[in-house]
């Protein structure tokens, strides 16, 4: 059997390992940290448990297809429930919204904050549906290797129906005039690493993903899913290896020969860079076998940052939801000071967590865990004294809105930011989400998924194809494992 080491333990890493493993390869998994999961880790303090990273469960199909690839479901690893509400958003008039699961429901929301805006809406979500369906079932599945991929009449014919030309804004504006609703199906494009002005209207696949298909959540949190594909990998006979640092990658004759880790060497026929795409290429390799230079690196537009609270509370607190979109305060503003102007915000929008409200486990009986989100731009200055502005600033706004007093409950509190996703992720300027989808970001004009430079190596995850987000990391693993099955002539 061939070996292929996979570095990295996050969701693109195990999916990779999943099917190379499936069909035959011997794959070890090396992560520097104490377990697996990446950015979705966990950790457990005063009676909390504290997904560390995503905390969205949209596409649950992709999930579906994953498990059904190895002969299982879902199911047989965690319990998913619809949310209803998915969310709630709180605007700067004061006014606050629940998304609800139902559609009809939704159309009636429209409807009543905008007269005639519920035909627009089914119009509005059936083109979505069709971008999604190419998207999700075309492009995504596509490595970008190749201008050829796209040299097929079915995919060119569909480019203008993708509205790829046409930005988020142009796209939603030219059919709602409401203020709260244009913001409801512009926020989802947030997950995708750029404003609405500046990602392609395609993305309106992600409105389908939300308002149809829906917000999920796996009881126990979203490390559940982790787990359960480790439990998969390690049933295919994946060797996972925690707390060991990948130091060097050793290239004789265009092929990595040899991995050098803080526990040892590991000789392999194939390597799979599932952490930092830059960390990988710029740190580990040698200089003469990097494709890319520092200023293209530089060049790209990343995603944001984000600064993180993970905060336990003894006592419920009302009027909150699951999740908690806080968009009481300028969005364009803040965008600016993410992706023109970076800076610390001035005003910001921020996201609250509350998966205590559907989960019970997780938190003590009677008390309340938080996650607080604050996007910002990547590569700033992070201090303990800028985090604790910020949170204060969060926590008024959190107390306001809900008319409940939440400070003074607080019995746990940890920051988390950019120095932290550099340090422990070896994140790329200190990013939360890898590479803005932006149209000269996008397909063959990201990162390659295949080395040039060196024969056996190939990248997965948000730094390349098909993108950030925690469906396409998923696709992303199983998208290099089948260009490995080609280059392999498996």
């Amino acid at each position: 059997m061939k070996k292929v080491i996979v570095i990295g333990s996050g969701f693109s890493g195990i999916s990779a390992a999943c099917h190379l493993a499936k069909r035959g390869f011997q794959v070890t998994v090396l992560e520097k940290n104490s377990g697996p999961g990446g950015r979705a880790s966990v950790f457990q303090a005063s009676g909390f448990t504290f997904d560390m990273g995503p905390s969205w469960y949209w596409m649950p199909e992709i999930f579906d297809n994953f498990f059904e690839a190895f002969g299982k479901k879902t199911s047989d690893y965690y319990h998913l429930i619809r949310l209803d509400p998915g969310y709630r958003i709180y605007f700067n008039d004061h006014q606050k919204m629940d998304v609800p699961a139902g559609l009809e429901e939704l159309y009636a929301l429209f409807e009543k904050l905008e007269p005639g805006s519920a035909a627009l809406l089914k119009k509005f979500l059936s083109e979505a549906e069709y971008k999604y369906n190419v998207g999700i079932h075309e492009f995504v599945h596509k490595p970008g290797r190749s201008i050829m991929e796209f040299a097929d009449w079915r995919v060119f014919k569909s480019i203008f129906k993708l509205q790829m030309l046409t930005s988020m804004t142009k796209h939603v504006d030219k059919h709602f005039k409401h203020p709260h609703l244009r913001e409801l199906l512009k926020f989802p494009v947030l997950f995708l690493g750029a404003t609405p002005e500046n990602t392609p209207a395609m993305y309106s696949l992600m409105n389908y993903a939300d308002l149809v298909l829906g917000t999920w959540y796996p009881m126990g949190g979203m490390h559940e899913i982790i787990k359960a594909m480790v439990a998969v990998a390690e049933e295919l006979g994946v060797k996972f290896e925690y707390d060991n640092t990948v130091k060097e990658i050793v290239v004789t004759n265009k092929r990595s020969t040899k991995i050098i880790t803080s526990k040892g060497e590991y000789a392999t026929d194939i390597l799979v860079g599932s952490a930092d795409y830059h960390h990988i290429e710029q740190e580990l390799l040698p200089k003469a076998f990097r494709k890319y230079k520092p200023k293209y690196w530089d060049s790209r537009v990343m995603a944001p940052s984000s600064l993180l609270f993970f905060v336990g509370v003894n006592k419920k607190i009302k009027n909150l939801q699951h999740h908690n979109l806080f968009f009481d305060a300028d969005f364009k503003q803040h965008a600016i000071e993410v992706y023109d102007q970076p800076s610390w915000p001035s005003d910001p929008l921020f996201y609250v967590c509350c998966p205590s409200k559907t989960d019970a486990s997780i938190a003590p009986e009677g008390q309340e865990n938080l996650f607080f989100l604050m996007p910002t731009a990547p590569d700033l200055d992070d201090t303990e004294n800028t985090r604790e502005q910020y949170f204060d600033l969060m926590i008024k706004r959190l107390e306001a809105q809900t008319g409940d007093t939440i400070r003074d409950h607080i019995v746990y509190k940890k920051s988390f930011a950019h120095q932290d996703f550099k340090s422990r992720y070896n994140a790329f300027k200190g990013n939360a989400y890898g590479l803005a989808n932006t149209l000269k970001q996008t397909a063959i004009l990201k990162p390659s998924i295949k080395s040039k430079k060196v024969k056996n190596l190939y990248y997965t995850g948000q730094l390349t194809v098909p993108g950030p987000g925690v469906p396409p990391s998923i696709i992303s693993g199983e998208v290099v494992a089948k260009e490995i099955f080609k280059d392999q002539k498996i």
